[in-house]
């Protein structure tokens, strides 16, 4: 190896763990699995691919990558991973959309295909939102390298797999008898959809809500009359009192 490629791949790992707080590696043990990487933040695809990708010692190997849900649905399909590890924020619907397209091959008896979400959210709705469309697992970006290689073969096993902090109230969400109904109205937006809903309801401008999620003002303004649509109401003060109603805010 080149002193370039070394330089070159030390400067990736470095990147990983500030990106995503990645650390740690581990032997590989005789065990294999391929993954399709599914996030819309480039750089923390690079990052994550440079910490587990080192087949030869994590025993990960990364067959694909998608940035979005139709690139997700293509790519997995066409490569059929054992796991993916799933963003739940995506240009396209969320990766709530990415499990509902590719809920055959979830079903697949033969050749699973398993999925592990990894998102910077730790809020309920998300990790609930997931779950039910079929993942099998929900960790935080801040987890280590190691763990996320350990909860990559896990899922690939079959097992449950989320980080601590989320595992009881996932427990609870789906053990109590008064959990509360689906809300349809709710279920009808994306998660863009969602996020742009609560902060307008909040009271941000456009301006503050495109800086806060990294998109333009003009695509705020595409998410807001999606959910006047969707939601059949007509301004901004009528959705603030419909997520007030909902607790959403």
């Amino acid at each position: 190896m080149s002193d370039a490629t070394e330089a070159n791949g030390t400067a990736e790992t470095a990147e990983a763990a500030a990106i995503g707080g990645l650390a740690g590696g581990g032997g590989a043990g005789g065990r294999h699995v391929r993954v399709v990487l599914v996030d819309d933040h480039r750089m923390f695809r690079t990052g994550v691919q440079a910490e587990i990708g080192q087949t030869a010692t994590t025993g990960v190997e990364v067959v694909g990558e998608a940035a979005d849900v139709d690139q997700a649905v293509t790519v997995i399909t066409a490569t059929r991973p054992e796991v993916v590890l799933l963003d739940v924020h995506l240009p396209g619907g969320g990766g709530v959309e990415v499990l509902r397209r590719c809920a055959a091959l979830m079903a697949d008896a033969e050749q699973p295909v398993r999925f592990l979400a990894l998102s910077v959210s730790d809020a309920a709705e998300d990790v609930i939102g997931v779950i039910r469309g079929g993942a099998r697992g929900y960790v935080t970006k801040t987890i280590t390298g190691t763990d996320l290689v350990d909860s990559i073969f896990r899922v690939q096993e079959g097992d449950a797999v989320f980080s601590p902090r989320l595992a009881g109230f996932v427990l609870d969400a789906f053990a109590s008898t008064d959990a509360p109904p689906v809300d349809e109205d709710l279920d009808r937006l994306t998660q863009r959809e969602r996020e742009v809903l609560r902060l307008i309801a909040r009271g941000y401008a456009y301006k503050e809500i495109a800086k806060q999620l990294f998109i333009s003002v003009k695509t705020v303004e595409s998410h807001v009359s999606a959910v006047l649509r969707k939601l059949q109401l007509s301004n901004r003060h009528e959705l603030t009192r419909w997520a007030t109603a909902r607790r959403l805010v």
